[in-house]
């Protein structure tokens, strides 16, 4: 099928496709009982990120049962440190562990060329969907991701996940040069770990800033905006056609402005985000996506048809893709997912 076929790529391109076309943050994962299966084997989660047949398997499971219009790469915002050279693991239970990055030394010891050669088992995950895609399930689109700097950052200086990532705002605060240069290097790494995704075969990108609300505007600006600015050139340099998605999770009244400055071609609303607001806020050739609350998932039933069919009710006639406003819980029952997909086939 010709790229321009696909609903999600259509939908991605600035057209108002109905019913819109849907897949699901973390659709690939720990609700389904395939996955965990292919976890249990893998051992360890790098391990699985980093095995392409493996990786590949769980990024196609989803697709296969649901026949979601997207597939996005299984694999972790923090394989760019890992591939940065800082020491990464997920421990069971806690979430990941970093070596946490506090100083200059730490900064200049980050390895910048070695993401292609240390990620090269991710963009082999990538031609494995993109082939198995093309063969099985024409109308799906790979999209590939990474981590938008300020995100990663926090997690490379904090050294675990955190309400606040209190240390990261405070280095942003007092040693603006060191933070600057951190989220410079990112930058640089980040788009060229994209490049390589798409040369391996996505046909979109997504960038996730999931603690970029915590930044107030002039921060948000400065760390959010500006880099994912910078890295949305880059790629479209090199690849005019290749739509974006933005996730600036909780940018709340700054959604706006973050569209417009960072040249993204879709932006996704976070569960907060009042879908009749973005549609007012963004520009109605700029698709937007989202947002639909992971709990009322798992909830299911009435509830979870409610929900749905407003979201669907508030952005007909505008680009957009159906999508959660945070990740899958690991709690959600499967068949509630068969049920939103119905529903959203059906347009509301």
């Amino acid at each position: 099928m010709d790229a321009l076929e696909k609903p999600l790529l259509r939908a991605l391109s600035g057209e108002a496709v109905w019913p819109p076309p849907m897949w699901l943050m973390r659709q690939a994962g720990r609700y389904l009982p395939e996955y965990r299966e292919v976890r249990a084997e893998a051992g360890g989660f790098i391990k699985l990120c980093t095995t392409p047949e493996m990786a590949a398997e769980v990024t196609l499971q989803p697709i296969r049962r649901y026949g979601m219009d997207g597939a996005i790469l299984f694999s972790d915002i923090l394989m760019v440190p890992w591939a940065l050279g800082q020491p990464l693991r997920f421990a069971e239970g806690e979430g990941p562990q970093l070596e946490p990055l506090r100083d200059l030394a730490a900064v200049n010891a980050l390895e910048v060329g070695a993401v292609r050669e240390r990620c090269a088992p991710i963009f082999e995950t990538v031609r494995l969907v993109r082939a198995a895609l093309d063969a099985q399930h024409p109308r799906t689109a790979l999209i590939g991701f990474a981590g938008s700097p300020f995100t990663v950052a926090c997690y490379m200086v904090e050294g675990h996940g955190s309400r606040d990532f209190a240390t990261t705002r405070q280095m942003a605060y007092a040693d603006p040069a060191l933070f600057g240069k951190l989220i410079r290097t990112l930058v640089e790494s980040t788009t060229d770990y994209l490049l390589a995704q798409v040369e391996a075969g996505a046909e979109a990108l997504m960038l996730f800033d999931s603690w970029a609300g915590l930044l107030p505007p002039a921060q948000f600006r400065r760390w959010v905006i500006e880099p994912t600015a910078t890295i949305v050139r880059s790629l479209k340099r090199l690849h005019p056609s290749i739509p974006i998605i933005g996730f600036p999770r909780l940018a709340g009244p700054l959604i706006g402005e973050y569209t417009l400055r960072t040249g993204v071609n879709t932006v996704a609303m976070d569960t907060s985000m009042d879908p009749r607001f973005a549609a007012t806020a963004v520009a109605p050739t700029v698709g937007l996506q989202g947002n639909l609350d992971p709990l009322v998932l798992i909830a299911g039933g009435a509830a979870l048809e409610l929900e749905a069919r407003q979201i669907l009710a508030a952005m007909r006639g505008r680009p957009f893709v159906f999508n959660l406003g945070h990740g899958i819980e690991k709690v959600t029952p499967p068949e509630h997912v068969a049920q939103l997909v119905r529903i959203v086939r059906t347009g509301g």
